[in-house]
């Protein structure tokens, strides 16, 4: 079954306790939402930076990741479609993850 990378854009951490508060409510959706479908919970991610040419670029902005399986991106969108952090006014960016044989 295809797998999808899901990252997370614009969101807003204000304090520790929130960030604890949004990543228990964000688990107990995955749990019961994606069951399954869900392939790495994955994390927050600390922003880092871009290479291009070898040599410092702008970063482009992350804050997080997460890793699902659905049959196509539009099961993958419906799966989706109401992930607590849409309420929160952030981005979620769907990619599938192509397999490629080496």
């Amino acid at each position: 079954m295809p797998r999808f990378l899901i990252t997370y854009h614009n969101m807003l951490y204000p304090n520790p306790d929130y960030v604890t508060a949004s990543r228990k409510a964000l688990r107990a959706w995955a749990d019961e939402k994606l069951g399954d479908a869900l392939v790495d919970f994955g994390s927050p991610l600390l922003l880092g930076g871009q290479l291009c040419s070898g040599q410092p670029a702008d970063s482009v902005e992350i804050s997080g990741f997460t890793i699902i399986q659905a049959r196509s991106l539009a099961e993958a969108r419906d799966l989706l479609s109401d992930h607590p952090y849409l309420a929160r006014g952030a981005t979620i960016q769907i990619d599938e993850c192509v397999e490629v044989d080496v």
